[in-house]
């Protein structure tokens, strides 16, 4: 048996014979090798918490691998490498922290490795499934031992460490070293509960609850949820933005992507057992609150002000969510984890009034800064753009009011040039996309006709997409910021500024997602009233008009921020299956203006640089970004609890100290650290117009004023365009 399981299994030549052999063998590795789980039969509809498979999962599987195969941008084959590559982000998807399987599992599952690329062509889902439930029963063992743990008296006072990041740990050898495992993760989640400031008991009360919602949720999990973990296994290992959404999923997309959302604003994500926060939506309310943040984790959920706030680690995502979201004008209160403060710091309560998201919060908006620089005063004009979007139903029946992001800043341009502005500041932070023809539109205002971004389909068929309007609003200084999370449509106005030499770039590297998808519904291909979920595929990718990508690489600024010391580990680039950066033929375009020129882009950089060491905006920004890039490279936590706490105070004390050297720098009374709960320092402002009093300010915004100071004073009159046209019939100032 042994040998017939080699033959099978064994890489490189005879691949093609074992093929043949794929469907029988399967039947030996699921019911006598592997002795997994039997796997009930497909039928036509799956009862809520079922493991049976429907009739519908094998249809949505094949419609899924046809699409792939005649649509998909990426033209995958179907291998033994991709085989391997779906076979381990499965099992990622399940115990990503492996704190569950032991290797003896991992053994027999990788005995079958090289066959789930015959799986996925014949769209055979049992082998996924009998996978899973061993995953249950191994949840339910360890929340059996979790819970016996519990029971114990913990020996605080011992010297010893729990690794917090096992992504690229070896599976436990037996069951012994895994209950070893969770007793100290037990140990460390009672640690981190009582440094937030429960006493022992609450926190064991606590945990228990956790603990026993584990078991729970995942005895809830059902055919179809098992069906997307392993869908998606597959997709995701052939690029990291094709995805299926199950029907449930489906709607939590299409409510997320209405601007008449009701709740808090903010985009999530499972990240390991944790709820993190990948975005906040400018306008909605956690972005008007102030306390919520990229990055941080959301531990507990509670309704009302005085509602009790329910511990949602180790909660389904779909599950979190639906506690988070409600009706407008309710409050919900958010027990939230600090990126900054990390997994050994303090959580913290806000509450947060749930209210609609709408187009008028999210529209740009404009503010003048005042900058003194050598001795000259300047008047800046700033514009943020959180987001291109566009009433396309408005413009299509020809509604006068209809809102865009180009029409919009249109006039507030128009509005700051009558304040006599001398230079102008578009802030892209933050701002992750949106319409593409409100990218090209945009860029429109500042340059005369030209071609802006081009489009490669699947079959590799180039589409240049062009402004064909020669007004242009804005002739001046001009200066573009971006950071880590300026993707897509962002990318594309800020790349197409670079290349015609228009203006500066300056802040981070973007995202660097330089691909378009399409969502394609699966329910035209039924036959009943059951909803068969959608399909988000990658079909194209973006090029700039120089032909280099925005995929991978992002635009990177002519002026380098100091936060942008760790964005390698950022966006697009921080996928490992990511699409690499290429290029094209360059599309012909104007680059006659003298804003971008290389040797006025040099001498702003060296100027910029003298100002790192004496500037103390610059060292903070530094400062700030070191402290919270320590704080991800913290792998292992002491599960002595002193020291523990000497270690928490000594992170207080030094995000303090940061602080209150820039508040001190600008005569500011210095923090209290005995009286303050750590600061998140890194967060600088992403509005383009803060309060007075709010702190920190905008030091990114406060340098891009600086950096446009020198322009004019470098570049004088030559930063305006020569030979435009004029905007709606107005002069255009030159």
């Amino acid at each position: 048996m042994s040998n017939i399981l080699s033959l099978f299994s064994a890489p490189g030549p005879g691949a093609a014979y074992r093929r043949a052999f794929a469907r029988l063998a399967i039947v030996l590795f699921l019911g006598t090798v592997l002795a997994l789980p039997t796997v009930p039969a497909a039928t036509d509809t799956a009862p809520p918490g079922s493991m049976n498979i429907d009739k519908k999962h094998r249809l949505v599987a094949q419609l899924i691998r046809s699409y792939m195969e005649r649509r998909h941008y990426v033209k995958s084959t179907l291998d033994d490498e991709m085989s391997v590559r779906v076979l381990g982000r499965y099992l990622e998807t399940l115990d990503p922290e492996r704190l569950y399987f032991l290797q003896q599992d991992i053994s027999k599952f990788e005995e079958i490795r090289y066959e789930f690329d015959e799986f996925i062509e014949a769209s055979r889902l049992e082998p996924a499934f009998a996978i899973f439930l061993v995953y249950r029963t191994r949840v339910r063992k360890q929340v059996d031992v979790a819970l016996s743990w519990l029971e114990n008296p913990f020996d605080f006072t011992v010297d010893e460490t729990y690794k917090i990041d096992r992504e690229d740990a070896p599976w436990a050898t037996d069951q012994a070293e895994l209950d070893e495992l969770w007793r100290k993760r037990v140990k460390n989640d009672m640690i981190g509960l009582i440094l937030s400031g429960k006493d022992e008991e609450g926190a064991r009360e606590t945990l228990r609850k956790r603990y026993e919602q584990l078991r729970n949720r995942t005895d809830q999990l059902n055919a179809n949820d098992v069906f997307q973990f392993y869908t998606n296994a597959y997709l995701l290992s052939v690029e990291p933005h094709t995805s299926y959404l199950s029907p449930r999923a489906s709607e939590n997309f299409r409510i997320r992507m209405s601007l008449s959302l009701e709740g808090i604003g903010a985009v999530l994500q499972s990240e390991n057992e944790y709820t993190k926060v990948t975005r906040v939506v400018t306008g909605g309310p956690a972005d008007l609150s102030g306390e919520l943040h990229a990055g941080d984790r959301i531990v507990g959920v509670g309704q009302g002000r005085d509602g009790e706030i329910a511990d949602v680690i180790g909660w389904r995502l779909d599950d979190v969510v639906d506690l988070i979201r409600g009706p407008k004008g309710s409050i919900v209160q958010l027990r939230v984890l600090s990126e900054k403060a990390g997994m050994a710091g303090e959580t913290h309560d806000i509450l947060i009034t749930r209210d609609k998201i709408n187009l008028e919060e999210q529209a740009a908006k404009k503010s003048i800064q005042e900058v003194e620089h050598q001795g000259k005063h300047y008047k800046l004009g700033v514009i943020t753009v959180p987001t291109f979007y566009a009433d396309f139903e408005g413009r299509t029946q020809g509604d006068p009011e209809y809102r865009s992001t180009t029409k919009d800043v249109r006039e507030l341009l128009r509005e700051l040039e009558k304040e006599s502005i001398d230079a102008l500041i578009v802030d892209l932070r933050g701002n992750g996309g949106g319409a593409l023809s409100e990218a090209i539109s945009l860029t429109g205002l500042f340059i005369e006709s030209g071609p802006i971004v081009q489009v490669r389909d699947s079959i590799g068929r180039v589409r240049v997409n062009v402004d064909p309007d020669p007004s242009v609003s804005y002739t001046g200084p001009l200066a573009v910021m971006v950071d880590r999370n300026s993707a897509s449509a962002s990318e594309i106005f800020a790349g197409a500024i670079q290349d015609y030499k228009r203006g500066l770039i300056v802040g981070e590297p973007t995202f660097g997602k330089g691909t378009v998808q399409n969502l394609v519904s699966l329910d035209q291909h039924s036959r009943s009233d059951i909803s068969l979920g959608q399909l988000k595929m990658t079909v194209a990718q973006f090029f700039r008009v120089s032909g280099d990508s925005t995929q991978h690489r992002g635009v990177v600024p002519d002026i380098m921020f100091p936060m942008a010391m760790n964005s390698h580990e950022e966006g697009e680039r921080s996928f490992d299956n990511a699409l690499p950066w290429s290029r094209i033929e360059a599309a012909e375009h104007d680059t006659a203006y003298s804003i971008g020129d290389n040797d006025i882009i040099a001498e702003l950089a060296r100027r910029f640089d003298a100002r790192k060491n004496e500037s103390e905006g610059l060292r903070y920004l530094k400062d700030a970004q070191e402290f919270t890039a320590s704080t991800r490279e913290i792998e292992e936590l002491s599960l002595n609890l002193e020291t523990r706490r000497k270690q928490l105070e000594e992170r207080r004390h030094a995000g303090t100290e940061i602080e209150n050297r820039l508040r001190t720098a600008r005569g500011l009374e210095p923090v209290d650290e005995e009286n303050e709960p750590l600061t998140d320092i890194a967060e600088t402002g992403d509005d383009a117009a803060q309060d007075e009093d709010e702190f920190p300010p905008d030091l990114q915004l406060e340098e891009a004023g600086v950096i446009l100071a020198d322009l004019i004073t470098i570049a004088g009159g030559e930063t305006r365009l020569a030979h435009t046209g004029a905007d709606d019939g107005e002069e255009v100032r030159n």
